[in-house]
């Protein structure tokens, strides 16, 4: 296996910089409450939409990519809650915690030095551990940027950028 250090370096910068855009830590706190289950006119999800999306997103790539076992959900159905805005006073939050405990598990999986990232998963197809990091850093992105968006049109967003 070549030297994969600089690589993992790179990808688990990647996965939650702020050179292009802002890390999910900003864009994730600080929401009002009234604005979580808003959907403003002609935005098809609201944040919270928006945030377990992510959330469910990236913890069925962190399994596949770790868990021979791992089902997931059905597509698409089971990738967006049903409900626009979080079911209880706690969800935001423990929506959060979850999605950045397992964005930390992402990039322990590729510092890991006995993880070699062009291998193909054995129980894949074709996949790779950099394909899927990639795959998560790709997906959380875009969905980020749809929630700095959602906050902006809603005349919240505290970075003037």
């Amino acid at each position: 296996m070549q030297d994969q250090q600089g690589l993992r370096e790179h990808i688990v910068r990647l996965l939650d910089w702020e050179d292009a855009h802002v890390n999910s830590s900003t864009v994730l706190s600080g929401w009002p409450p009234k604005l979580r289950g808003a959907k403003p006119a002609g935005c098809p999800h609201s944040a919270w939409q928006l945030l377990e999306h992510l959330r469910i997103c990236q913890r069925d790539i962190l399994e596949f990519s770790r868990d021979p076992d791992h089902v997931s959900p059905e597509f698409p159905s089971g990738y967006w809650p049903p409900e626009e805005a979080p079911p209880g006073d706690g969800a935001w939050s423990s929506s959060i915690a979850q999605f950045q405990s397992d964005l930390e598990e992402m990039k322990q999986l590729v510092l890991d030095p006995g993880v070699d990232l062009f291998a193909s998963i054995p129980h894949g197809q074709g996949q790779t551990i950099l394909r899927e990091a990639l795959l998560v850093a790709d997906h959380n992105s875009y969905h980020l940027g749809q929630l700095v968006m959602l906050r902006r049109m809603a005349g919240d967003w505290p970075r003037r950028d």
